[in-house]
């Protein structure tokens, strides 16, 4: 790929290289130009940001966060908290642990970082308090609430007072830090935003005045996610946004317009191992490399975007195999050929690969994936 001074990419030195394909390489210039950028952003607004390892799933990465004044880290699973814990003493858990097993896990872990855990019961809040007892150690919850994705959180304020209220009652072991939402329900353009994510904001201040009126408060105010975070100063009651594809970007980010491809720090190098086919050409990438997820906004467009060739379409994947439509392109590649496709989600594919390129001002480093694979 060549930028718009004639120069030629680091994607395009990682294509001449010789590691194997398929090969996901990361730029590490523009990963930092991303992070910088963000912050930037939210700086005046008085918001912080606690990014969600789920994307990069790396320590070295996650390094790169605190670096550029990430005030902390998200993670989904306990055992991504407990890798992350190796860099960074200031951890969200943003899914529910209910079970003994997490719960266990999560209270140990307390003893040696600032833990919280997002919640939506008061089954769950029990449970963390039994373990965080059992353990001596304290464990500070966020009360989830619903905003309309619709996935997890209680459904009104009134309920959410309720949990908050509990966590109080259960005393030793459980803290009230504050209040959790998820906007991933908000894929409409920048521009339409702003009166959509007023109404999370009417919503998160009615919670809040609740809240205050019975005496409690939230010190923390945990939302956002990568569609909405360079709008997040329209929800003025949150605090600190969680997103984690704004890393990166990818092919869901470029077609709904909250980049371009100029901010898509990662590409997955393929060869062109078949053109045996009139009008198809087959790379070495299949499913197993980006999965099968298709674009959130434009769903017809293909599993991912040929940076050489973008008249392809990525029309057909199967385990190994990656099939792209060659029909309307003005030139096709050949054999042997190297190609630069940008996945339509890139989070999935990061927990495909055990390991990673990183390409920094030095040339290329392998960069293992730390919580690979971490599914509790």
């Amino acid at each position: 790929m060549v930028n718009e001074f004639g120069e030629v990419t680091l994607f395009e030195k990682a294509k001449q290289s010789l590691v194997a394909t398929p090969a996901m390489v990361i730029d590490l210039a523009l990963v930092r130009e991303n992070l910088l950028k963000l912050s930037a952003y939210l700086k005046p607004h008085g918001i912080t940001v606690r990014p969600h390892t789920k994307t990069h799933k790396s320590k070295r990465l996650a390094q790169e966060q605190l670096n550029t004044g990430s005030v902390g880290l998200t993670v989904a699973k306990v055992g991504e908290a407990e890798v992350m814990a190796e860099v960074c003493d200031d951890i969200l858990i943003g899914y529910p642990a209910i079970d003994a097993h997490r719960c266990s896990r999560i209270a140990k872990l307390a003893h040696k970082i600032t833990l919280r855990v997002a919640v939506d019961s008061k089954y769950g809040i029990e449970a963390l308090a039994r373990a965080a007892k059992e353990a001596g150690s304290t464990i500070g919850v966020l009360i989830d609430l619903n905003c309309g994705s619709d996935r997890t959180g209680v459904a009104t304020p009134e309920l959410s007072l309720e949990l908050a209220q509990h966590v109080v009652c259960c005393g030793e072991g459980v803290r009230l830090d504050g209040l959790f939402f998820y906007p991933g329900q908000v894929w409409v353009p920048v521009d339409q935003q702003p009166p959509v994510l007023k109404k999370i904001d009417d919503l998160l201040k009615k919670t809040l005045n609740l809240w205050t009126e019975a005496g409690l408060k939230a010190e923390i105010v945990s939302g956002g996610s990568t569609p909405t975070a360079y709008q997040s100063h329209h929800i003025t009651s949150q605090t600190e946004i969680r997103p984690g594809t704004h890393i990166f970007n990818d092919m869901n980010t470029v077609h709904a317009g909250f980049c371009t491809l100029q901010d898509c720090s990662v590409a997955l190098i393929c060869t062109v191992i078949s053109d045996a086919v009139d009008g198809k050409v087959i790379i070495d990438a299949g499913s197993k490399s980006l999965t099968s997820d298709k674009n959130v906004t434009q769903p017809d467009s293909g599993y991912g975007y040929i940076l050489e060739y973008p008249e392809a379409q990525v029309s057909k994947l199967s385990e190994e195999h990656g099939e792209l439509d060659v029909r309307n392109c003005k030139s096709v590649p050949e054999v042997g050929d190297r190609v630069t496709l940008i996945p339509n989600h890139i989070c999935p594919c990061l927990n495909l690969q055990e390991q990673v390129w990183l390409q920094t001002e030095n040339g290329l480093e392998e960069l293992t994936v730390d919580t690979q694979g971490m599914i509790i």
